[in-house]
């Protein structure tokens, strides 16, 4: 157990610390590897499966852009455009300050199961945006923080400990303030996967409404895009998981360093 206490304040770059600080700080590493590694196995199977259903012809024909659109103007949002995107950081997805909702190259112009599922559902979220919905308000307004916020952690602590060394020749104040503002983003960033979820899940359930209602899909096609759908929210529960282990280590992490430097300054 010793050796472990060592390794873990060797490996972090800390001090003497409590040893209940260090294993507790162990297992939340070892936690965020193993979420880590089953997040990386939805994705392989949700990649399989959207390549899979990409190649399914839908029986309605149209491809993303027409669904999108057709699904868009019926709802009075002829100001939202569909655009064409390559981008990792956006895939598919819904911009309520661009005014857009984007589509996969490979999605786009194809006449698929995954183009029908994922036109239909972001397009929703542009539903629930002109709806007013609490949630999508929310997501709305957390989007930018959740980009650049988690950025901004380690330029902050690096200035709080440079403004530490030069004014008080120790790593103390500064340090701290500026490591819990940015703190601040991790519990942002687990607040907005909550709420990412939950819009996600809200566009799912309009989506598969409205391929009823406008005869977009059969039963066996809103089959598949609820397979997609389930796979996609997998993957949102684990993101929303890893966030809250990233808080937990932040806090661990932070508490480590006061210790540490407590226990340097009695020394």
């Amino acid at each position: 157990m010793d050796q472990l206490i060592a390794f873990i304040e060797e490996a972090l770059g800390l001090g003497d610390i409590n040893d209940g600080i260090a294993i507790a700080l162990f297992i939340v590493i070892v936690l965020i590897g193993l979420v880590s590694i089953f997040a990386l196995g939805v994705e392989i199977t949700l990649a399989i499966k959207y390549v899979r259903f990409n190649r399914v012809q839908n029986s309605r024909g149209q491809n993303g852009e027409e669904i999108a659109r057709t699904l868009l103007d019926k709802e009075g949002l002829n100001h939202i455009r569909v655009s064409v995107t390559g981008s990792f950081l956006f895939g598919n997805s819904y911009s309520h300050y661009f005014k857009k909702v984007r589509l996969r190259r490979w999605t786009v112009k194809k006449r698929s199961i995954s183009s029908l599922a994922m036109a239909a559902q972001k397009s929703s979220l542009a539903v629930l945006d002109k709806e007013g919905d609490k949630d999508m308000k929310t997501r709305i307004v957390l989007t930018p923080l959740i980009y650049f916020g988690p950025l901004a952690f380690v330029p902050l602590v690096a200035i709080g400990v440079a403004l530490d060394i030069i004014f008080f020749h120790t790593i103390g104040l500064w340090s701290i303030l500026l490591s819990l503002l940015g703190l601040l983003f991790y519990v942002i960033s687990f607040i907005m996967s909550i709420v990412v979820l939950k819009t996600e899940k809200k566009a799912q359930e309009k989506a598969i409404e409205v391929m009823r209602r406008d005869n977009l899909a059969t039963e066996e096609e809103i089959g598949m895009c609820k397979e997609l759908f389930r796979l996609y929210n997998i993957e949102y529960i684990n993101d929303m998981v890893i966030a809250l282990l990233e808080l937990i280590y932040r806090v661990l992490l932070l508490i480590a360093s006061a210790s540490s430097s407590a226990s340097s300054s009695r020394d």
